[in-house]
């Protein structure tokens, strides 16, 4: 027992300087191991969380661009998607994904019929993915989102009417 303090007080400063290397580089995760010694550090910022948002308007405003042509409905285009009852929102800030990984299907396009509890889409969020899973049966008429884009709590991502 004695050994783990010592070795925790002299592994102290190696993991400062691990720590001052994340800090320094802009890293989010960093592992360090030898025979003796293995470490991994990660973080999250708030920073981090905070790009998704702030970058999420910019990416909302080609959707009014898109809209003009249709003038009746380009009042509250927005507004209607949102209100929609079929609309399903993200229950979370972070990044959506419209497949389970780069290069793979989507998990619906629109015109589908989807289930009641299948995936729609998916939402990362701290480097963790979250599948979004349908409220209800029914066909998915209009995807609101692009593949990975940054998404805002409560924002619609899809339609399933």
């Amino acid at each position: 027992m004695a050994k783990t303090p010592s070795s925790a007080n002299s592994g102290a400063p190696l993991v400062q300087a691990l720590a001052d290397i994340l800090d320094k580089t802009g890293l989010v995760e960093l592992e360090y191991e030898t025979e003796a010694v293995s470490i991994r550090l990660s973080k999250a910022t708030p920073a981090m969380m905070a790009q998704p948002v702030a970058a999420a308007p910019v990416a909302a405003a080609p959707a009014p661009a898109a809209a003009p042509p249709a003038e009746a409905p380009a009042a509250g285009n927005d507004t209607p998607a949102d209100d929609h009852p079929g609309a399903v929102p993200s229950p979370m800030v972070g990044t959506v994904y419209l497949s389970p990984e780069p290069g793979a299907s989507a998990f619906i396009n629109e015109g589908d019929t989807v289930r009641e509890g299948q995936t729609l889409v998916i939402i990362e969020a701290m480097k963790v993915m979250n599948p979004i899973a349908a409220p209800k049966a029914g066909t998915v008429t209009r995807i609101l989102i692009s593949n990975a884009q940054p998404v805002e709590y409560g924002q619609a991502l899809v339609i399933v009417e």
